[in-house]
């Protein structure tokens, strides 16, 4: 199950953070499609029906494209069949924001793209699910361990310096920008914040009277790891690292039965309780990630990543972060929230002063 996600980085930053070397060895950004970097917005809770940035290989728009070059795509979350009759999706009679990878072959909507070999990687910061706690349904903010560190009280050139020291590749793979040169590739390494990868299917759908080609996608699940069980019994197909993400969105080498090899159970993932603000997908604001503390309910024991999430929030780098009128619509929200030069996320890595760990 996944059904609310959180994407705070601002369109560029989303580019530098799936920067992958390509065959050659160089390092490149993916571009975003025509027009799509427009549609997307951030946000710090997004649901179903909202758009959001996904990675596919280039060559199911261009036939003659590089056989591992990708692009960034914003696409709204919630599979449409291409062969839906409807003039109106939302009419549709059944949930497609989760598929299924153990039957996804069994049903039409999602076997079609499936063999198509449309497949895509959808981009988030981290996924929430919720827990039955008594009589309510705890939320959990779910997400990649993140290794990133600032010590407090540096300037921002000597602490970026640091970030790049210490960090890993961010993101996995996707091509589009020019080859880069040694210096231009240590000035555009990616130190923020390591994006969660998981594998989806995408179908395009045109309105029967005409009209512009809607792209959609649902987010493929998988039977829960053992630390993440006890929140739900499913969670997302995730990829981990850019070897994996290639072969999955490289559907002309990589056919379909081999690609569902890759959606495997992996316990990789860290998590912390989060608000009931979440629960309603309206609030659009960093209180939505803020660690909570359980310990009135039961025994917890703080973990590194969720200091490091309160470290954020008590930062006075999260207090430069315009909060969202939570008068206004989501949409309103997330499109004043767009051009932001730095995510919520980041800012927490960066306002940070200890390693995370998994639960």
């Amino acid at each position: 199950m996944c059904g609310r996600t959180a994407c705070t980085l601002a369109p560029d930053e989303v580019s530098r953070a799936c920067s992958y070397r390509n065959r050659g060895g160089r390092r490149r950004q993916p571009r975003w499609r025509d027009g799509d970097e427009d549609k997307y917005r951030p946000s710090y809770n997004k649901s179903p029906q909202t758009m959001s940035p996904v990675l596919l290989s280039q060559r199911h728009f261009d036939k003659t494209a590089p056989v591992d070059e990708c692009v960034l795509a914003s696409m709204r979350w919630g599979l449409v069949p291409s062969w839906f009759k409807e003039k109106d999706p939302s009419k549709m009679q059944y949930s497609t924001t989760n598929c299924r990878s153990e039957n996804m072959l069994e049903k039409k909507s999602y076997k079609e793209p499936l063999l198509k070999g449309q497949r895509c990687v959808i981009l988030a910061d981290g996924f929430y699910e919720w827990m039955r706690l008594d009589k309510v349904k705890q939320p959990f903010f779910i997400y990649f361990p993140q290794t990133l560190e600032k010590i407090e009280g540096q300037d921002d050139a000597t602490s970026s310096a640091r970030n790049k020291k210490n960090s890993k590749t961010a993101c996995p793979p996707v091509q589009a920008s020019p080859d880069l040169t040694e210096g231009e590739e240590a000035a555009s390494e990616w130190t923020g914040w390591r994006l969660l990868t998981m594998a989806g299917l995408f179908d395009c759908w045109t309105p029967p009277d005409g009209g512009e080609p809607l792209y959609t996608y649902s987010v493929i699940t998988v039977n829960a790891s053992p630390n993440l069980k006890n929140i739900h019994h499913r969670m997302p197909a995730i990829l981990d690292g850019e070897e994996e993400v290639r072969r999955w969105l490289n559907f002309g080498e990589v056919k379909s039965l081999d690609a569902l090899k890759l959606l495997q159970s992996k316990d990789i993932l860290t998590f912390h309780p989060v608000s009931s603000l979440v629960n309603n997908s309206r609030n659009n604001s960093p209180e939505c990630l803020q660690p909570v503390d359980l310990n009135s309910k039961k025994e917890s024991k703080p973990t590194g990543s969720s200091k490091m999430m309160t470290s954020w929030l008590t930062s006075s780098a999260s207090a430069k972060r315009k909060q969202p009128n939570t008068s206004e619509s989501q949409e309103e929200q997330e499109c004043k929230g767009q051009r932001k030069s730095t995510g919520g996320l980041q800012q927490w890595l960066q306002g940070a002063n200890k390693k995370p760990r998994t639960n």
